[in-house]
């Protein structure tokens, strides 16, 4: 249960999307996207461990430090919705990091793929994280976008 006060602090959900598309059928894309240490290879700045005991699905638990050194970000989440190879929903449980992440896999022609990767953020901090968010959400949609197509170019290599 929330207190008031973090209740009053996150009083504003974000949405941010970034997509790529691959020349990979959506069984193979879904193996990559979720597998999550295997996100280190290709996700920013990030490690990432499953931290869980379950299989990979419903009730795993992910964690991912994104940083330089000890200095960054530990975003703990544990999976909410599974339906490979079509749909993963994480939600971010950490004291920082809250909301949902979302990977979605769409089936093209010719056995290719579009992998949409989409963050709903509860801000911290309010006024501040409200304030902060126009700077920090280009950022975060850079470092999304480079980190998909690091992944692409794994799965054409």
């Amino acid at each position: 249960m929330r207190t008031r006060r973090e209740h009053q602090t996150r009083d504003v959900t974000v949405s941010l999307t970034a997509d790529v598309l691959l020349e990979a059928s959506p069984a193979e894309v879904w193996k990559v996207a979720t597998d999550w240490e295997r996100q280190s290879s290709w996700m920013l700045m990030t490690s990432v461990r499953s931290t869980g005991v379950h299989d990979p699905g419903i009730g795993d638990e992910i964690s991912a430090f994104t940083g330089v050194g000890r200095i960054g970000l530990l975003d703990e989440m544990q999976v909410s919705e599974w339906d490979p190879p079509r749909r993963c929903v994480v939600t971010h449980t950490g004291s920082i990091v809250r909301g949902s992440g979302i990977i979605e896999v769409v089936a093209l022609p010719n056995g290719a793929s579009r992998l949409v990767w989409t963050e709903l953020i509860e801000l911290p901090l309010g006024r501040i994280g409200r304030l902060a968010w126009p700077a920090a959400r280009e950022m975060v949609r850079l470092g999304l976008l480079i980190s998909l197509r690091r992944m692409a170019r794994q799965l054409s290599a």
